[in-house]
């Protein structure tokens, strides 16, 4: 009977543990009423902004690959893809990373307009020269978002923060190689 008492009572004190932990968590609207974390205002804007340069680099970049010219055009235009590619990944993972953590991404035209902290691309043709230059711009400006935003972001939630690692990380490297084409060596 003793045993029973005590089986009862680590039962009891394990119930109000899990019951506990479920009135911490935060829901959602009814339509989403998942469990776990809920992002606060301040990480939803800063995933908002590392999202909407996101978007606006991958557009940008579109407006780049179409209208570049001149020598080296057809590499210039092949890493353009890949720039491209890799931004519209992003921005998924940021946004789908929003969703999971009950946030809404707004990803609509007149808001990433309104909001990107991106200078706008030119119309018209673009030499492979000024190309470099300007998306070697839009790439460190992105990074800039993210890094600005990181640490609030890693405080709140180390998982977000990690996916901003990978995005600098490779945005990081594309800037590297695309600025290289207009570098002469150093010391010549």
């Amino acid at each position: 009977m003793a045993d029973a008492k005590k089986s009862n009572a680590k039962k009891g004190t394990a119930q109000k543990k899990d019951d506990t932990a479920k009135s911490a968590a935060k829901t959602t609207r009814r339509q989403n009423a998942e469990k776990g974390f809920t992002a606060s205002p301040q990480l939803t804007g800063n995933l908002q902004s590392v999202l909407v340069d996101l978007v606006e680099l991958s557009l940008q970049g579109k407006q780049a690959h179409w209208n570049v010219v001149g020598r080296n055009f057809r590499d210039m235009h092949r890493q353009l893809d890949e720039i491209i590619e890799a931004a519209r990944a992003f921005t998924d993972e940021v946004a789908e990373r929003m969703r999971a953590l009950h946030a809404v991404p707004d990803g609509r035209s007149d808001t990433i307009a309104e909001t990107t902290t991106l200078p706008p691309f030119p119309a018209g043709e673009v030499s492979t020269e000024e190309t470099v230059d300007l998306v070697t711009q839009r790439l460190e400006a992105t990074v800039g978002t993210i890094r600005k935003v990181h640490d609030e972001v890693d405080e709140e939630d180390p998982t977000s923060a990690d996916i901003l690692h990978a995005v600098i990380e490779k945005l990081e490297q594309f800037a590297w190689m695309v600025s290289a084409e207009n570098r002469t060596p150093a010391g010549r």
